[in-house]
């Protein structure tokens, strides 16, 4: 772009549209956070699918009987349901980054916002797991136990120490996964949005 482009612009009261080399400069320092989202998001994308077949291999690992296997798989489809659900959006929100241009101050708000969006979206889905996961781990510690043995050590530990031991740890299991996902979310998304949300800054001024 020369200065006779630009001035057109001007003259043609459009300088909205008008990208400065100096900030396009900015705009163009913004493909590197992209680029890590990118290859985040297409890693996540795998981790995903492995820890799904894993989680349908759990029955075979721990020896499940056929009514145990029968109660796991009814949740495990329930849970396959929300992974699709999730997996797709990811799958369309990579998509529209791959596609997306920096070649304008709005482009670049469009995709930080999208970001931002998503971001809170994959915290909804993980925090949406929390039943299943504690879920699949009652089932591997009744297997392990047995129903019988596992009834009867309910009937023996039933005072008010034991129930308060169960009510702590499904909080503490709550809070572990709930302080995971901040981390991970922030590690792997939220700091190269912030590196956008800085350049948006920058250009403000």
């Amino acid at each position: 772009m020369d200065f006779n482009d630009i001035q057109s612009a001007w003259n043609s009261d459009k300088s909205e549209n008008v990208s400065l080399p100096a900030n396009l400069e900015k705009l163009q320092s913004t493909n590197m956070p992209l680029d890590k989202i990118r290859k985040n998001l297409k890693n996540e994308f795998i981790y995903q699918i492995i820890s799904i077949v894993f989680l349908g291999f759990i029955p075979f690992i721990f020896k499940f009987s056929p009514l145990m296997q029968t109660g796991f798989y009814g949740l495990y489809v329930l849970f396959l349901m929300i992974c699709a659900y999730f997996l797709v959006k990811l799958y369309f929100f990579y998509k529209r980054l791959n596609t997306v241009s920096m070649t304008t101050k709005d482009n670049l708000y469009e995709t930080y916002y999208d970001i931002r969006l998503n971001m809170e979206f994959y915290k909804s889905f993980c925090y949406s797991l929390v039943p299943f996961i504690i879920a699949f781990q009652v089932l591997i510690y009744v297997n392990l136990y047995k129903l019988d043995q596992f009834t009867d050590l309910l009937n023996e530990k039933s005072d008010d120490i034991f129930i308060g031991f169960l009510i702590g740890a499904f909080v503490g299991a709550t809070a572990a996964i709930a302080f995971v996902t901040e981390w991970w979310v922030n590690h792997f998304y939220g700091k190269y949005a912030k590196e956008i949300r800085k350049v948006l800054d920058e250009l403000k001024e």
